[in-house]
């Protein structure tokens, strides 16, 4: 019955994207905030963001949705909406105050996620992507295990380029692998810097172990590209803007705009081998 109320409420979702990492403080969070921003500036497309990170949920401050409330009708929890096509649901509309610990059990996190999948009244979508917590534990095997009574196009692993990182990451990888949770591919986050003064460029991170591109083909893992580290990017998330609209010239701008178009051909490419299937 569980199964079947899951499917019936995600039937109206044509893609599914988790956005993961085995290491924190890589990026994974404003990586998913800025794909469902530039999937929604095609106005045709209806995206929405769900956020399981339930003891650090940053997506309502980097949507500009802090202090929100979810509102319940007839049909399930409304998501908080950063435009008409562009809907988030995360724990920390839930809580009373930013500042506020979220201090559960497994079982009770589990629950929740639970709930965000049965209860939220997303209607159609042709986007949701899932913001997941760092590690390989409670909510990613709670996410992998109810999103199975529907579909996973995949999963985007994010990452940065040194090896402290990509050791994480590595584990992260198999984890897709057990679970037989498809890996769309790998960004490297924050991969150099260039000065907007003298236009040289920096390793902030240093590749010492041969970086994403590396590690991507030892696993043979497609790399989806790397994103330069742009400090306008941490200066937009706080202010809950869209980096993508406030600097679309930006060498990080035009890197995700690639990596976004990468993604979106890939769950195109695997609608289709599915409907074949059928």
């Amino acid at each position: 019955a569980e199964v079947a109320e899951l499917r019936a409420r995600l039937r109206a979702v044509r893609h599914t994207v988790l956005v993961l990492s085995g290491k924190g403080g890589v990026g994974k969070s404003t990586f998913s905030a800025l794909l469902a921003h530039g999937l929604a500036a095609d106005e045709t497309k209806q995206v929405a963001l769900l956020d399981i990170d339930i003891c650090g949920p940053s997506i309502p401050k980097m949507m500009g949705l802090e202090g929100e409330q979810v509102h319940q009708s007839g049909s399930g929890w409304s998501p908080v909406y950063v435009e008409e096509n562009l809907g988030v649901m995360s724990v920390g509309f839930l809580l009373s105050s930013p500042d506020d610990a979220v201090i559960w059990r497994g079982p009770k996190k589990n629950g929740l996620i639970k709930q965000f999948l049965r209860d939220v009244d997303w209607g159609e979508v042709d986007y949701l992507i899932v913001d997941t917590p760092p590690g390989t534990s409670d909510e990613h095997l709670s996410i992998v295990q109810y999103l199975s009574a529907t579909h996973i196009d995949g999963a985007v692993i994010i990452t940065t380029p040194q090896e402290v990182s990509l050791q994480d990451v590595r584990k992260e990888i198999n984890f897709c692998h057990k679970v037989k949770l498809p890996i769309i591919g790998v960004v490297e986050n924050m991969s150099g810097f260039v000065c907007p003064k003298c236009k040289n460029e920096s390793q902030i991170f240093p590749p010492t172990t041969g970086g994403a591109e590396k590690m991507c083909q030892n696993l043979s893992v497609s790399l989806l590209g790397k994103v330069p580290l742009d400090p306008q990017i941490g200066k937009s998330c706080d202010r809950g803007q869209s980096f993508l609209a406030e600097a679309p010239e930006s060498p990080a701008t035009l890197s995700y705009r690639n990596i976004i178009q990468r993604i979106q051909e890939y769950c195109e490419q695997h609608h289709l081998q599915e409907d074949n299937v059928k």
